[in-house]
């Protein structure tokens, strides 16, 4: 295993130690799933808390003109315990952002800076807001939120006013981003890939929008799961695995 630097050519790495404890960071109900599944799932297995913190409400998340946004928060919650469950997350948290609508600010930052230092993870996954052509402004504005809330939550100057709270400063040993530009650190998934597909059919209500219709029939769910697995053999080809997922990995 090589260590990450902050400059020149970064090596491929693989399998970092299981943490004790990991934070996901995710936009919408779901991210995490897609990004690192199977790596939660991993790491759950072994013993690590996993917390899945989503920034969202979901509440955009439909191409159905009937269905009123407010049922579709409530799904989406459901859903999301659901998947973490098959994950074996300890904590699902919800920050009930307006979908669609989420803007990078100050108060996002120390929002996410509070949850880190709350969790104290060893590990926090989050988007890559670096990557080109990202299209979804959420995804952006969370992945700068949490990058820049680790940068906080690890000095104490930052947000000194948690610290009153009873929280102290917290610097995690790694971030995993995910859908990553340049990715340099593949976690094998060969054991729990089917973990991350069950989880990401927890979320039916999202089967028309990014799972190819996988809430219709057992035929589409076959093929959606195909896809990932697809997805899973391409990212672990990239370092000599059999199914991985792939990450930016950068130490704070």
């Amino acid at each position: 295993m090589s260590d990450y630097r902050a400059t020149g050519e970064q090596p491929v790495t693989t399998e970092l130690p299981t943490p004790r404890r990991a934070l996901t960071i995710g936009a919408h109900p779901d991210d995490a799933e897609f990004g690192a599944g199977g790596t939660l799932a991993k790491w759950a297995g072994n013993g690590c808390e996993v917390t899945m913190l989503v920034v969202t409400d979901g509440s955009k998340g439909t191409w159905d003109p009937d269905l009123d946004p407010r049922d579709l928060v409530a799904v989406r919650h459901r859903e999301q315990r659901a998947a973490a469950d098959i994950l074996g997350a300890s904590d699902v948290v919800h920050l009930d952002f307006r979908d669609g609508e989420l803007e990078y600010s100050m108060a996002l930052r120390e929002e996410l800076a509070g949850w880190i230092r709350r969790t104290r993870p060893d590990v926090v996954f989050s988007h890559d807001p670096w990557r080109r052509y990202m299209l979804h402004p959420d995804h952006r504005a969370t992945g700068w939120g949490a990058i820049d809330g680790v940068v906080a939550a690890r000095d104490h100057l930052f947000f000194a006013n948690q610290l009153t709270d009873g929280l102290t400063h917290h610097r995690p040993d790694w971030i995993l981003l995910w859908a990553a530009d340049e990715p340099d650190h593949h976690e094998d998934i060969s054991q729990t890939v089917e973990a991350k597909i069950g989880a990401l059919l927890c979320h039916s209500s999202q089967g028309t929008t990014t799972m190819d219709g996988a809430q219709q029939d057992e035929t589409a769910r076959e093929q959606f799961a195909a896809k990932i697995r697809e997805r899973a053999a391409a990212a672990g080809a990239a370092s000599g695995l059999d199914l991985a997922e792939s990450f930016k990995r950068i130490q704070p």
